[in-house]
């Protein structure tokens, strides 16, 4: 385990324990369906056990896996032997009770994912320094139980339909808990802002009561955590439903200088939404494909071009794939001036 995650851990802990609050005293809720739910859940992981690949813990928003987010469960993570061992309406107390009391019992998982917090954030429940507090002790306590296993921690997703003083707070937390990661043990996972429009409100088609997510949130939250998750486990991306693959050989069409089509060879790798790759130049040199993106067909990407005389000529190719073709335009300078080239490409 990183020494800065220790440092920042045990520094938290100790001045939390020193005067105590309640996001870190491990205590179980008294509800007889939050009872019913937690051994549901030890019968789960008994049943399981060491065939678990990755564990989920968290509040409602996890719990939502089951409802809104099942479609999407089966697709990434039936297959793994996931377990979801969220709570609705949790807090991390009662997520340090769990933990003690069953829900790591046998388990061996490559992989836990944590998202909690937000119920701590209500009024004046808890500040921001104890919401974080409460947090560290979870991945601590995780790090002590499941030694093996890498925590792949999300900061908690931002709420209320526009900017507000509790999605402030919890901004504030998530700043805190961006420190605890070291990028091995703990590592960092973190698309929140794939939730927010630019005008910083929340869409309902997300978060249909800017809190819980959609079908289509869970989709995002899957698609945001493959890339580290499959690393991490050590198994092949899952494919998004209806997602397209770029990845793979190339061979884009421009016109030359006399305008007769050019050919031109590249490949691409995608990673989620993220593009990279590199296009053929002559002599054997290859450009990199700077900043690739893909949002649904759009996708768009750099390319930078170092001439004999010391100048670079940058090309913004963008476009959509329309097929087993992409079809778009590259924009670049010429003697000062702008020029924009159509383009075409196919698989090889």
């Amino acid at each position: 385990m990183g020494f800065r995650f220790w440092m920042v851990a045990l520094m938290g802990m100790g001045l939390a324990r020193a005067w105590g609050h309640s996001a870190i005293e491990p205590v179980p809720r008294t509800d007889e369906w939050w009872q019913k739910r937690h051994e549901a859940m030890n019968g789960r992981v008994a049943e399981l056990g060491q065939r678990a690949q990755v564990i989920f813990i968290g509040d409602s928003i996890t719990q939502g896996w089951e409802g809104a987010g099942r479609e999407v469960w089966e697709r990434y993570y039936t297959g793994r032997h996931a377990i979801n061992l969220g709570i609705g309406g949790d807090r991390t107390q009662h997520v340090l009770w769990r933990l003690d009391n069953g829900n790591l019992k046998g388990l061996k998982p490559k992989a836990a994912v944590v998202m909690i917090g937000t119920n701590n954030s209500n009024g004046e429940d808890n500040t921001v320094d104890q919401i974080a507090d409460g947090v560290t002790a979870i991945v601590r306590r995780l790090r002590e139980a499941l030694p093996e296993t890498k925590v792949l921690l999300l900061p908690i997703f931002p709420r209320s339909e526009n900017p507000s003083a509790q999605r402030g707070k919890i901004l504030q937390v998530n700043q805190i808990l961006q420190k605890l990661p070291d990028g091995e043990s703990v590592i960092w996972v973190d698309f929140g802002h794939r939730f927010i429009r630019a005008n910083g409100s929340i869409p309902r088609d997300l978060m249909p009561d800017y809190l819980h997510l959609s079908p289509a949130a869970y989709g995002v939250w899957a698609e945001s955590l493959e890339p580290v998750l499959a690393r991490v486990i050590g198994d092949t991306p899952v494919r998004a439903a209806g997602a397209l693959d770029l990845s793979g050989d190339w061979v884009a069409t421009v016109p030359g200088p006399d305008q007769q089509p050019v050919d031109l060879p590249f490949s691409l790798r995608q990673e989620g939404g993220r593009l990279s790759g590199q296009f053929a130049r002559e002599g054997g040199r290859w450009m990199p494909v700077e900043e690739g993106r893909l949002e649904g067909k759009a996708f768009t990407w750099r390319l930078n071009r170092a001439r004999d005389d010391g100048s670079v000529m940058k090309y913004e190719m963008t476009g959509t794939v329309e097929g087993d073709r992409l079809v778009g335009k590259a924009k670049t300078e010429m003697g000062g001036n702008p020029v924009v080239i159509d383009w075409t490409a196919r698989r090889r």
